[in-house]
This record gives C-alpha cells, structure tokens and sequence, in this order.
C-alpha cells in the first residue's frame, strides 16, 4: 500500500460503509460468542473472515513475509486459548488487534527476526505495484520513495508507530486505535502529529 504523509491528515473519513461495518461487527459477536460456548466451525469462520487482514496487518509491522505468516498463525492460536473466556467488552476486532500487536512486537525484537531483517532490504520487499500502467522509470522512483518511507516508518518510536500502521496503513478510526492501543482518542492524535513531523522532516532532508 502506498503511503504519503498526507495519509496522517486527521478526522478523516472511515473508509468503510458505516452500514456494511455495522453488520460486520454484529456478525464477529456471534461467530465470536458461539467460539466462545465451544462451537469450532464458528472459530474457523472466523479465522476465514480475518486471516489475510492479520496477516496484513503483522506483514506490515514486520516487513518479512515468514515473520508475518508466523505471527499471524501465533494470533489465530492465542485466540483459540483465550476465546473461551471471551466477553464483549468492545469490538471483535480491537481484541484480534491487539493480540496480533502483542504479538508481533514480540517477534519484532526476537534475535531470529532481527537476523532476517538484517540480510533484507526494503527494495527487496514485495509490494503491489503502485501504479501499473506508470513507465518503469516512474514507477521505480515511487518504489524507492515507498520503500523509503516504510523504513522511516519501522524506525519510529513504537508507541507512535503502532499508531501509523493502525490508522495510515490498516484504515482504522482513532477511535478504533485508540481502543486497541488502550488510551484515548487525543492520545492517538498526539502519537500521529508526532510521527508526521519525524516522517516530514526526514522526507525534507533526503529531498
């Protein structure tokens, strides 16, 4: 996914049909509910429903492909432990969020990752194009900024960081990260003003 500093831009628009959300969220307490009193086939829908979008999601913060299949599968088993004592206290989702979160700053600082991180370099990471029909010319300078970006991104703080891959990359409302990061809206703001000043002033640097 391509990302501009202009992504931070705040009281942005939910991306999603509030309707379409609305149903969704209805549908993940049911599934989540029956998983909950012991029902399998309900925990497997709703590793079918959300399985890419954590895998997405932990690609994002991890930027390894092994390390993002093996976080997303580490989520999907936590889930399935702790399900049983699931109670809605929020959104499905914010808890899938934030055991996936959990866990991938875990793998994040493993010495394994670390190693893999360490013989790969963010051109070598495979993104979709950003624009297919762009001459190849255009479309490797906008790689090389993309891929520059994603490195000023992995090098933020990790509170504000957190923040990023939530709301610029992933979608979510501030309030949605707000939930699944456990502080408060103006906190999510404060985390994003920050993070778009350092990501600023390293893009006017390198210009």
């Amino acid at each position: 996914m391509d990302i501009t500093i202009e992504d931070f831009e705040f009281g942005r628009t939910d991306r999603t049909d509030l309707l379409s959300r609305s149903f969704s969220e209805a549908h993940d307490d049911r599934l989540a509910s029956a998983a909950a009193a012991g029902d399998d086939e309900a925990f497997c829908k709703l590793v079918e429903l959300h399985q890419e979008r954590v895998f997405h999601f932990c690609f994002r913060w991890l930027r390894n492909s092994e390390d993002a299949r093996e976080a997303a599968q580490d989520t999907f088993i936590r889930v399935y432990e702790a399900i049983p004592r699931y109670e809605k206290r929020g959104k499905f989702t914010t808890w899938l969020y934030r055991i996936a979160l959990n866990l991938c700053r875990d793998h994040f600082k493993s010495k394994a990752a670390r190693q893999r991180r360490a013989t790969q370099s963010f051109g070598d990471v495979q993104e979709p194009s950003i624009c297919p029909l762009a001459r190849p010319d255009e479309t490797a300078a906008k790689t090389d900024e993309h891929a520059r970006m994603q490195e000023e991104i992995m090098a933020l703080p990790d509170k504000l960081r957190a923040a990023v891959v939530l709301f610029a990359l992933e979608g979510l409302s501030q309030s949605d990260c707000a939930a699944i990061l456990k502080c408060s809206v103006r906190a999510v703001e404060g985390r994003l003003y920050r993070a778009r000043e350092i990501l600023r002033v390293a893009a006017e640097s390198e210009s």
